[in-house]
């Protein structure tokens, strides 16, 4: 069974209710996208909000982890919902300015490329295609 994603306004999800932050990163004028070691896949970063963490420091977070980012300009484009098996989770999509890169950290990243079009091969095709063509109309 396909995920079912829902758009939602931008801020409409009460912080608490968040499980997800993505980000749609862009750095000198195109799209990051990772790969993280246990997959063949591509994605946008994206990680889990931590307990006792805001979206906005977990975007923050996720951002440096996944892509090496240490200063970018973060702006929300969207609240979402995905239902997969019953099971309901909320995210935030977010868009980031990329300012500056350091070497990728040493975490569950394999690797980053850079891209001015979705790749083929994504982990969650579903849910990333929709986000994506959201990040393109902001």
């Amino acid at each position: 069974m396909s995920p079912v994603t829902k758009v939602l306004p931008p801020g409409s999800v009460d912080d608490r209710e968040l499980t997800y932050v993505v980000m749609g990163a862009r750095y000198l004028g195109e799209w990051i996208f990772v790969r993280h070691r246990e997959r063949q896949t591509w994605e946008l970063p994206a990680g889990h909000i931590e307990a006792g963490e805001g979206p906005d420091r977990a975007a923050v977070r996720e951002l440096y982890e996944e892509a090496g980012v240490v200063n970018s300009t973060l702006s929300i484009v969207s609240d979402y919902s995905v239902t997969l098996d019953k099971k309901l989770a909320k995210g935030r999509l977010y868009y980031a300015e990329v300012k500056e890169l350091e070497p990728l950290p040493d975490h569950e990243i394999e690797e980053i490329k850079f891209s001015s079009e979705l790749p083929s091969h994504l982990t969650y095709p579903e849910v990333q295609t929709l986000l994506f063509s959201l990040l393109t109309l902001h």
